[in-house]
């Protein structure tokens, strides 16, 4: 297991993240049909005539997802000092270094200032980050950055635990590997018993590896 551990430097901010441009389905249908004739593959034999049509189509909505939605938040203004998790969130993503998926286990978890944001909305902002060319470290700090920004502080934190193609069906091939990825801002950083909080909480909905 590798882990990583970040911190905002900068206050969060409520940016909408940007969404993919429009993608060339025939451009990237002709391209797939290239490659496989490059591989040695005939692209218009019985079960390949249909496949860079497929490929593109796929490409096409995995790579222009939505936009994370505008954030509700409901007025709570006796919360105490609550610890919000939400947890048991999975998305795919493509490693932007070998174009493999890596599947992504989300926990986001966040000390309630007077509202609560709606739960929906967290796995919303992870599929939005998710569906494009990634790394696991980015992923990480964009869904806590944009979190940040949706509930106006920095009290955020977000783990995600991968696994990764690129590193399980090609070179060292290990099946079992998994990365651990941290970010911690605001409280999450300086308090030690809410960050223990977390960890135990976060690593418990993981289980076993």
């Amino acid at each position: 297991m590798t882990t990583s551990i970040a911190s905002p430097a900068a206050a969060p901010t409520a940016a909408v993240p940007q969404i993919a441009a429009v993608i060339d389905t025939s451009r990237v249908a002709d391209l797939i049909h290239q490659l496989l004739a490059e591989l040695g593959e005939d692209p218009t034999r019985e079960g390949l005539t249909g496949t860079p049509d497929r490929v593109a189509a796929w490409l096409n909505t995995f790579l222009s997802s939505d936009g994370a939605a505008t954030a509700t938040c409901f007025t709570e203004s006796q919360l105490g000092e609550q610890l919000v998790i939400v947890g048991g969130m999975s998305v795919w993503s493509l490693c932007e270094h070998h174009m493999l998926p890596m599947n992504l286990q989300v926990s986001a978890g966040y000390v309630p200032n007077g509202e609560v944001v709606g739960l929906s909305k967290f796995g919303r902002a992870a599929q939005h980050f998710a569906g494009r060319l990634q790394v696991q470290e980015r992923f990480t700090r964009q869904v806590a950055e944009y979190l940040g920004g949706v509930i106006g502080h920095g009290d955020v934190a977000v783990a995600v635990r991968g696994v990764h193609l690129c590193m399980s069906m090609r070179g060292v091939r290990m099946e079992e590997a998994r990365t651990t990825t941290l970010h911690s801002g605001g409280r999450f950083g300086t308090d030690p018993v809410l960050s223990q909080q977390f960890l135990a909480l976060t690593t418990g909905l993981w289980g076993a590896p």
